[in-house]
């Protein structure tokens, strides 16, 4: 048997079927002024359903992870395409925990498209199977990397029932300062969700095309006895060159919409031979997700987080708020356990120290001391509410951070972990 076929089948079973999922969340939801029956009836009918279609496609997912796992022999999280879908599914996991215990099928509206844009972000990377380098070849990169993965999955539901807890109190009414202020930043919020879209669906679609192009620079370093050391190396982009890596020429650039020339050129202190492309990549996630963005404001005519609110409008706000509390608490320990202290033994072991300064290690301790923060607050304090999910929120993007910019943008020792 081939398991890496048999496993590559079930990652695309599992995606299909958590589309599936997300579709009839909709239908449980928005259906209700629709149905001409009982609106809490066809809610848990369709519910019931949302719920096993997700289920179905957690199943394979657990089928693509353990077949990879057999078929290249160790655990599939050692580079960004196999930590990414990983934390998919840790994210279904911690998604089925908390909606069998709450039985609140909105939940999965915002769950299941966050699961998607996830395992549609691992599928950028390559997939080919690697050998394991000396540094993960141990059996701590299976406790600390899935530990820190399960912590931040329930950290993720937690946001995500922050972000309905928002989507549901914003006054849309009220003319008042504070009011825009709280509809700016909630619209923002939704804004760079779609420009995560906006990254899959460019790549994607310039991938399908075969676009490519080719650049050579230049770069010159100083030795320590002051000599001046000049080195040539070519870049490829998938993606139309917007922005140019420094000091660099074109070798090839296919034409897009009959510009064939980049437009601008990275600066000088962005270091680096892949700091121009990442930076055009950035740039063309901003383009492609403001074009989703329009286009869902044109369809709708409304604010993107108006169109959502009343769907929320028969939710209890103390039950979501209390959803993303429970989510956060369950998360958080295991997120320290994961993210902190596996990571320190298993650095001990790795390279002889338990911890190093790496960017990757000081934006798990940030992550760690927010979360700290937002317990403090909220147990001590009595932040509940519309501050306790505002939290979350910010929460949610140093997780983001911390996985994406400090793998893919800031070099140290847990780049193995991006890739090209």
């Amino acid at each position: 048997m081939n398991w890496l076929d048999l496993s590559s089948s079930a990652f695309i079973a599992a995606f299909f079927l958590y589309c599936f999922g997300f579709l009839f969340y909709v239908m449980a939801i928005a259906g209700r002024k629709w149905s001409h029956g009982d609106p809490v009836r066809h809610e848990r009918k369709w519910g019931r359903i949302a719920f096993t279609v997700s289920a179905l496609g957690l199943a394979a997912q657990l089928t693509f992870f353990f077949t990879r796992w057999i078929g290249q022999g160790h655990i599939p999280v050692s580079n960004m395409y196999e930590f990414m879908t990983f934390l998919g599914m840790a994210v279904m996991i911690a998604f089925v925990v908390i909606i069998l215990i709450y039985r609140k099928p909105i939940l999965g509206m915002v769950t299941l498209p966050l699961v998607i844009i996830i395992i549609s972000y691992a599928s950028v990377f390559p997939q080919e199977v690697q050998p394991l380098i000396p540094a993960l070849n141990s059996y701590w990169l299976k406790i600390h990397v899935t530990t820190a993965a399960l912590g931040e999955a329930f950290l993720a539901v937690g946001f995500a029932a922050g972000l309905l807890h928002l989507l549901r109190t914003v006054d849309f009414s009220s003319n008042t300062a504070s009011a825009k202020k709280e509809r700016f930043w909630l619209e923002a919020t939704l804004f760079m969700l779609l420009v995560a879209c906006g990254f899959i669906v460019s790549v994607f679609g310039f991938r399908m095309a075969g676009y490519e192009a080719e650049f050579k620079q230049e770069t010159v370093d100083v030795t320590g006895a002051g000599q001046a050391v000049s080195e040539t190396e070519t870049v490829i982009y998938s993606l139309p060159p917007i922005v140019q890596p420094f000091n660099s020429t074109v070798i090839q650039a296919d034409a897009f919409l009959g510009v064939d020339k980049p437009l601008a050129e990275a600066p000088s202190w962005m270091k680096g031979i892949n700091a121009g492309r990442k930076l055009n990549t950035v740039v063309w996630s901003l383009l492609t997700g403001a074009v989703l963005y329009g286009l869902l404001r044109l369809i709708f005519r409304k604010r993107l987080s108006a169109v959502i609110h009343p769907l929320t409008t028969d939710i209890d706000p103390d039950d979501l708020d209390e959803i993303s509390y429970r989510a956060i608490a369950i998360g958080f320990p295991i997120f320290t356990l994961g993210a902190l202290i596996f990571a320190m033994i298993w650095a001990q072991i790795a390279w002889s120290r338990f911890w190093g300064w790496d960017p990757k290690e000081v934006w798990a301790l940030i992550t760690w001391l927010f979360y700290s923060a937002y317990l403090h607050l909220r147990l001590s304090r009595g932040w509940h509410g519309k501050r306790s999910s505002w939290l979350t929120v910010i929460g949610f993007v140093i997780i983001m951070f911390t996985l994406i910019g400090v793998n893919l943008v800031i070099a140290g020792l847990h780049s193995y972990a991006g890739t090209k």
